[in-house]
């Protein structure tokens, strides 16, 4: 099967995940606590695949300088989401001056504001960007190898799944249909298939270095996506062994199944 054809096929996974996700969250919204629970566990497995998968093949390719340089715009671009976030959701509420930061995922608080009347599509675009860059990265674990394809992909499955469940809530308590905002959600979900095939199609062939920057700037949006958003939002919840526990399941489950070599 060509990498187009194996991206294809592991893309469908996270895409079928926003779709359940949006469904379940219109149906019957888990628990606070359950959804903590799946932050914690989706935390530790993203966490796992980017120390256990992505920087390790980072090194064995040897392009310092164009790792620090992709590394660099990655997080240029997930710190800039998060302070457009920031602005516009005070703006919209207008409870803080412009000057004055706001704490939080950017891409909840991109939903919240894309849930108003209005629904801007700046901030729309923001999630679309998140999304686009998921799929790229399963479209990159394809050419990285079978194990690489499919850990990265069952890392983005579960932070996506979480996704289609938190932005359907946000929508909706935003004012906009629960049907309208499960059919935006599944919209949304389908930029992962966009940017998986267009990662395969367009980077299978490319030199190291180039693919070294692109691993990099991937890299930096899984910290960002780990560190600034699945654990912020999971502490909202009030903290217990289980849920900590969660979090340690996600990476070790991870860890065995790279270390079987599926």
């Amino acid at each position: 099967m060509s990498l187009v054809g194996q991206a294809a096929v592991l893309v469908a996974f996270p895409v079928l995940a926003s779709a359940i996700g949006a469904i379940v969250a219109a149906l019957r919204p888990p628990g606070p606590r359950i959804v903590s629970g799946v932050q914690h566990f989706a935390a530790g497995v993203v966490m796992a695949a980017l120390v256990g998968e992505v920087m390790p093949e980072l090194r064995a390719e040897g392009h310092l300088d164009w790792t620090v340089a992709g590394f660099v715009c990655g997080t240029a671009l997930v710190l800039g989401l998060g302070a457009y976030g920031r602005h516009t959701e005070a703006h919209a509420a207008g409870e803080l001056p412009p000057h004055q930061p706001r704490f939080g995922a950017w891409r909840r608080q991109a939903v919240a504001a894309a849930g108003a009347k209005t629904l801007p599509i700046g901030m729309l675009g923001a999630v679309a960007v998140d999304l686009l860059l998921d799929g790229v990265l399963v479209g990159l674990g394809v050419r990285l190898g079978t194990t690489q394809g499919v850990i990265l992909t069952i890392a983005l499955t579960l932070e996506i799944l979480f996704l289609g469940l938190s932005v359907v809530s946000e929508l909706h308590e935003g004012g906009l249909a629960r049907r309208h905002a499960v059919m935006m959600t599944i919209g949304l979900g389908l930029t992962t298939a966009v940017g998986a095939i267009g990662a395969a199609l367009f980077l299978g062939g490319v030199s190291t270095n180039i693919m070294s920057f692109v691993l990099a700037f991937g890299a930096a949006a899984l910290l960002y996506l780990v560190v600034e958003e699945l654990l912020v939002e999971a502490h909202e919840e009030r903290e217990s062994v289980w849920l900590g526990a969660m979090f340690f399941l996600g990476f070790i489950l991870i860890y065995v199944l790279a270390s079987m070599e599926m």
